[in-house]
């Protein structure tokens, strides 16, 4: 599977007390299935960290290209909420959700956990500097123990910040953002422990990254495009 495409929507979040399991249900059976029948959306994976003190959910969308994520029909969805995502949606808390141009990738398939390294810029002006050396630095990182794959993303605001029906639904919020984001997939999440480190050390290293913010998860679900479509052709038969 992995992520297709060259952008990725990048979403942190916690769920009220007493709210999780009516927040899975709701994700794995409707709202993640209605996001990847969006045209554009490729890929979702519901991210998990239950002993998390924040930012126990997480979600990645993968998309076509950026525009994927404010094309009229994504802003369709956000501005016609379903009855049971107007429900749900009032949960949320800590809410962080930033739309990224992936400007690097190494390695290939899914990993049964995930790392996310949010980082701000070094200094202004940083942004081409890391987009030289961000394939040198995704290489690196895939050869750590415990990295199956990894993808460097750089944060696109100005797309992911729209205003719409959704956002109104969830309590004001107002999280910390970031310049860049790395996600580190692994087969077990002690061995992304291990290579956290040194994942820091090497982005860092290039001069462009500085204060990194880290999220260690399990992956929970994950859907494609491409099982939707079977799926639909499966009901119309």
């Amino acid at each position: 599977m992995g992520l297709k495409g060259s952008a990725f929507l990048a979403i942190w979040h916690d769920i009220a007390e007493g709210q999780h399991g009516e927040y899975i249900e709701w994700h794995t059976r409707e709202h993640m299935p209605e996001r990847l029948s969006v045209p554009g959306f490729r890929t979702g994976k519901r991210l998990h960290a239950p002993q998390a003190a924040r930012y126990v959910f997480g979600t990645i969308y993968a998309g076509d290209d950026l525009e994927v994520f404010r094309s009229p029909g994504y802003l369709a969805r956000l501005n016609n909420p379903t009855p049971w995502t107007a429900a749900v949606a009032p949960s949320f808390q800590n809410f962080l959700r930033v739309a990224c141009e992936r400007v690097a990738s190494a390695g290939a398939g899914d990993g049964g956990c995930m790392a996310t390294i949010r980082f701000d810029f070094a200094q202004p002006g940083a942004e081409a500097a890391l987009k030289q050396a961000a394939q040198s630095l995704v290489d690196l990182i895939l050869t750590l123990p415990g990295v199956s794959c990894v993808h460097l993303g750089i944060a696109r605001n100005e797309v992911s910040g729209v205003r719409t029906r959704e956002t109104e639904l969830r309590s004001a919020m107002a999280e910390k953002g970031f310049d860049a984001v790395i996600l580190v997939e692994g087969s077990q999440r002690a061995g992304l422990e291990a290579a956290r480190p040194e994942i820091e050390r090497l982005a860092i290293a290039t001069g462009t990254l500085a204060a990194p913010v880290v999220a260690l998860y399990e992956t929970a679900f994950s859907l494609t495009s491409e099982d939707m479509q079977e799926a639909n052709r499966q009901v119309r038969a």
